[in-house]
């Protein structure tokens, strides 16, 4: 896979709709890998069920890709991911590690970000309490 195509894979704006199984077949292993900070899957119909539940259970999303960079056959794409529920808006900025098989196709999917903070910030109370914590760690 090329920059080109990271790119396209890693781009979708607010109204438009998310990849459709055939661009997913077309990128990943049949036994690919995928974690993130809330759910690891294992094998192509798990992680397209999840990508299809998280379009299913947010108002809107998109995902915007930043630096991408590929050395053999590892990639790493920096990205910032808006999730639209309920009438919040919740920013992710986060950055995915990509290993290709032979073909060419990922065969291991990892993502990194920080799930709480974006999640739990912007609501009442709870947001509060989240960023008292967080100074907490860094003061």
């Amino acid at each position: 896979m090329d920059p080109t195509s990271l790119k396209a894979l890693f781009t979708k704006p607010y109204g438009s709709p998310g990849p459709t199984e055939a661009q997913w077949r077309a990128a990943y292993a049949d036994d690919v890998h995928f974690r993130d900070p809330t759910q690891e899957k294992q094998g192509l119909a798990a992680y397209i069920q999840a990508q299809e539940g998280l379009l299913r259970h947010c108002d809107d999303v998109y995902l915007t890709p930043g630096a991408i960079a590929i050395e053999g056959n590892t990639a790493f794409v920096e990205w910032e991911m808006g999730l639209k529920i309920k009438g919040i808006e919740f920013i992710y900025p986060g950055s995915t590690r990509l290993l290709f098989n032979a073909e060419g196709r990922i065969v291991d999917h990892r993502d990194y970000f920080d799930f709480v903070g974006p999640t739990f910030a912007p609501v009442p109370v709870v947001g509060g309490f989240v960023r008292w914590l967080y100074r907490r760690f860094v003061a």
